[in-house]
């Protein structure tokens, strides 16, 4: 059996990653086969049973590996700002770059790994990992002075995230069709000033 720190290493493995998010984004999970996926991947069927115990098996590694790279990347945006309100605009710009520059994976977080129940426990680990970083932002912004006192931190981080997640939906569903990212300084404006005029 391939031990992990092999099947990490291991081209093939990422290649039938990226073919398997690639033909997830395009049908759709559950039409999606192996077939297809071995063959986006320029492998044997077969050969997809060493790294993966199943399709499932396959969205779920690809979920997970594509939210370390994510975070990994985001603590670094967060922690190359000094203010609260740096640390939000830098978090919120790598989000949606991140999501930009990979559509598939923004596809299957909208579209497809959202309504499965095996991995409910899985996304509400990454919205709970994303919640952490935005608390830590907002008590800072508190201490600060730049961001209120008086608001509860769980309802204005649910806010944001539910924000930028609306944003990314809406960006797949116009099919990738603007910049992405040129909508994070203005989320980050209504989270600061709000609607007031």
């Amino acid at each position: 059996m391939i031990n992990a720190l092999q099947k990490n290493r291991s081209e093939k493995y990422h290649k039938i990653l990226k073919s398997a998010g690639a033909v997830f984004a395009e049908l759709g999970f559950h039409k999606a086969t192996i077939s297809q996926i071995a063959a986006r991947a320029g492998v044997a069927d077969g050969t997809l049973y060493l790294y993966f115990k199943n399709k499932d098996d396959i969205l779920y590694q690809f979920i997970s590996f594509k939210t370390e790279q994510i975070f990994k990347k985001m603590h670094i945006a967060v922690e190359s700002g000094k203010t609260a309100e740096d640390k939000l605009r830098f978090l919120i710009r790598c989000h949606l770059e991140e999501f930009q520059n990979d559509k598939n994976m923004a596809v299957i977080f909208q579209s497809e790994a959202r309504y499965f129940r095996d991995l409910e426990s899985q996304i509400k680990d990454i919205s709970k990992m994303y919640l952490d970083l935005l608390s830590e932002i907002i008590e800072q912004g508190q201490i600060e002075g730049s961001m209120r006192q008086d608001l509860f931190v769980g309802l204005v981080k649910r806010f944001i995230l539910g924000a930028v997640e609306g944003v990314i939906s809406t960006w797949v569903s116009a099919d990738g069709r603007y910049d992405l990212v040129s909508m994070a300084d203005p989320l980050v404006d209504l989270y600061l000033t709000g609607l007031r005029g």
